[in-house]
């Protein structure tokens, strides 16, 4: 009997590689993969294997030229994450991490070398799971990007352009959905604000079929005291946000329905209108 699997990326800047530090100091502890939950696939470092999934998730997976954030990634929201989604699903997720920290929209386009080596990492992934003999039930891409373009002043038009153009490219290449994670607050010194691309994350998932949103959650954290700098969070924040995340994109998986989520940042209720099919 072949092993049903979903395969995900997990795409975006440096909150989604992690700048958490999970060890258990200061409420930093990380979680543990349920068992079967999860695998992590290592398209640089190890391509012919599947590990068991930790964080810190794909310290290893660095390529030249491509994707490559160094010893950056100490901890991350994708073990929460999976866990929550296997909770839903009962399908154990493989992760491919495909995340760089510090870039724009405009460095994740057809041609350049993070979007060409993501492509790169989710072929290499999928072959390697259909050579094994597993069932790929789902191919999608998880998202969280945007602070680099609101340090920028990036209008909300031309984001929603250049994410457009992304999700396109990775559409072609597999992708069935983006599941989208919205960026939080800036807590820094300058004079910046993220309103203009949380307006637009907020926005597209209500006109865009292909984007759900599963996570508001980072726009409390800044109030809530979760963040470590001007735009990274603690560990317990990243828990929070992947497990409502993977609880949101796990349901939607499940019962074709997208999640109703409370919005800190408009304190209101978010939800969008699109009827979509079952895919469980």
């Amino acid at each position: 009997m072949k092993r049903n699997v979903d395969l995900f990326l997990f795409m975006g800047q440096s909150n989604m590689a992690g700048r958490g530090i999970p060890d258990g100091e200061n409420g930093e502890k990380a979680p543990v993969i349920l068992p079967g939950a999860g695998y992590e696939y290592r398209a640089v470092s190890a391509p012919d294997h599947l590990f068991f999934m930790e964080e810190p998730f794909g310290r290893e997976e660095n390529r030249k030229d491509g994707i490559d954030d160094g010893d950056k990634k100490t901890g991350s929201l994708a073990t929460a994450f999976i866990n929550a989604y296997y909770l839903c699903t009962r399908i154990p997720v493989i992760a491919i991490s495909a995340s760089k920290g510090g870039s724009s929209i405009l460095e994740w386009q057809a041609g350049g070398s993070f979007l060409e080596d993501a492509k790169k990492r989710l072929r290499s992934g999928r072959k390697y799971l259909l050579e094994q003999g597993f069932y790929i039930r789902h191919i999608f891409m998880l998202w969280c990007q945007g602070e680099t373009d609101g340090d920028r002043g990036m209008e909300p038009e031309e984001y929603r352009l250049y994410f457009e153009r992304m999700l396109a490219e990775m559409k072609e290449t597999g992708t069935e959905k983006c599941f989208l994670i919205r960026i939080g607050e800036y807590n820094g010194e300058e004079a910046a604000n993220y309103d203009k691309i949380i307006e637009v994350q907020t926005q597209i998932p209500k006109e865009n079929p292909d984007v759900v949103l599963v996570s508001t959650d980072f726009a409390e954290m800044k109030k809530r005291g979760g963040m470590k700098d001007w735009y990274h969070y603690y560990q317990w924040a990243y828990n929070e946000a992947g497990l409502k995340a993977g609880m949101n994109a796990g349901s939607y998986v499940k019962t074709g329905r997208e999640p109703v989520l409370y919005d800190p940042y408009y304190k209101n209720l978010y939800f969008s209108s699109y009827d979509v099919p079952d895919l469980a």
